[in-house]
């Protein structure tokens, strides 16, 4: 018996049926309802065939474009209809016959996204200008949010698409971020973007907006001591085990009293608790992995109903402790490991991932992430991450990733 197998016209998508004239139809004044009904009502009335359509409404602005095939003799009518009928509405129509079938819209390749406190007509020419020396291309624009910051997302055609094929660009965008005050991003466009769906976050001055270590060492009187190693750790210059077991040697013999006096003490960064609702309604699996220790976070993670959560773990002795962290460090390459097991355990491959951290320690969880992100990040960071916040708001990393404030007040109403 001979197998079945599927057919395909070989004729292009948008070729027109026999007889008919490619016609571009666009329609634009203050929207209305009803608009779309009378549109189609006049378009029905001649047996205009729809090849093409987009119509946007930009603050109460209609925008509607068509491409249609028509039968030339109709073509007057045809505007006639849509001009009389759609006058009512204060709308301007303008019917505009073609010499050809026009080419299918192109696909993206990538997404680019600008964020900042105020974004202006010079930051966006920077950007375009930078793209084009890049050999890529524009083709829209979307506002996702004006408040608390202005975020701007732009799809954009890269000329080697291939993963690793705009590392240059990207490059050239993060030195363009840090040189106009605007936060760029650049992420692959299509179904990979939309279908991230693990993101694992730092917890020191990520999540948290302290060290926690160093809140530790403010009790025990080794704050500023302990705040210089931290320092050094990460900017890189310092092992993160040596440095580690180093700061923690200097908390031996405080009160395991004042563990839970600290983790009472934190204090999360704005706009995590947004983006954690936001995520996890729309399906993410969240992760959080620290250097920090398991004691002080546990409790805050269960109370962001996090889904995944590692950290070091301190001896406690008699109530005291001892200076010593007991079982392996999380150290970066433990923090990458991580990563790659609660992808797996999700069912995630890791292009659908994104990790965010701000220290030397976080280079290794950055650079396997499908989207690396670096949050008020030292320079070690943000020269491997995708994408860099040099705001103090988490919500940024929704706007990366696509989100607009519409989706995120839906999320959370």
């Amino acid at each position: 018996m001979r197998a079945m197998t599927e057919q395909h016209s070989q004729e292009p998508f948008n070729a027109l049926a026999p007889g008919l004239q490619p016609v571009l139809i666009t329609i634009t004044g203050e929207d209305q309802s009803g608009v779309s009904a009378a549109v189609f009502r006049v378009l029905s009335a001649h047996d205009v065939q729809l090849v093409d359509i987009e119509q946007s409404v930009f603050r109460g602005h209609l925008s509607l474009a068509a491409f249609v095939g028509v039968a030339a003799e109709r073509i007057p009518t045809v505007a006639e209809g849509l001009r009389n009928t759609l006058k009512i509405y204060g709308l301007q129509v303008r019917v505009e016959e073609l010499e050809a079938v026009p080419t299918s819209r192109p696909h993206s390749t990538h997404v680019v996204t600008m964020l900042g406190a105020q974004i202006t007509a010079e930051h966006v020419h920077s950007v375009g200008r930078t793209l084009a020396n890049y050999g890529a291309n524009i083709e829209a624009y979307r506002g996702l949010t004006d408040y608390p910051i202005t975020a701007i997302e732009l799809d954009v055609s890269v000329p080697n698409a291939n993963p690793g094929g705009g590392v240059p660009l990207r490059r050239a965008l993060a030195e363009l971020s840090h040189e106009i005050g605007v936060d760029i991003a650049i992420d692959r466009a299509g179904v990979q973007r939309r279908a991230k769906g693990l993101i694992m976050f730092d917890c020191d001055s990520t999540l948290i907006t302290g060290e926690v270590i160093e809140m530790l060492a403010a009790h025990a009187g080794r704050e500023e001591e302990v705040a210089a190693v931290t320092e050094r750790a990460m900017r890189g210059e310092l092992d993160f085990e040596e440095s580690l077991r180093e700061r923690v040697a200097t908390l031996a013999g405080l009160d395991e009293g004042v563990v839970r006096e600290v983790a009472a003490e934190l204090t999360l960064t704005p706009g995590v608790r947004t983006t954690l609702k936001t995520l996890q309604k729309l399906g993410f699996k969240t992760a959080v992995v620290s250097g920090g220790f398991i004691q002080v976070l546990e409790d805050l993670a269960k109370e962001l109903q996090l889904d995944y959560v590692r950290a070091n773990t301190l001896e406690i002795v008699d109530g005291k402790l001892t200076g010593q962290v007991i079982g392996k460090v999380v150290d970066r390459q433990a923090k990458a490991d991580f990563l790659r097991e609660f992808a797996a355990d999700s069912g995630l491959e890791m292009h659908q991932t994104v990790a965010v951290g701000d220290g030397a320690n976080d280079i290794d969880m950055i650079s396997a992430a499908g989207l690396g992100i670096a949050f008020n990040a030292k320079p070690a960071l943000r020269d491997v991450a995708d994408a860099s916040v040099n705001s103090p708001f988490m919500d940024e990393v929704l706007y990366m990733l696509g989100i607009s404030k519409l989706d995120v007040d839906r999320a959370n109403r």
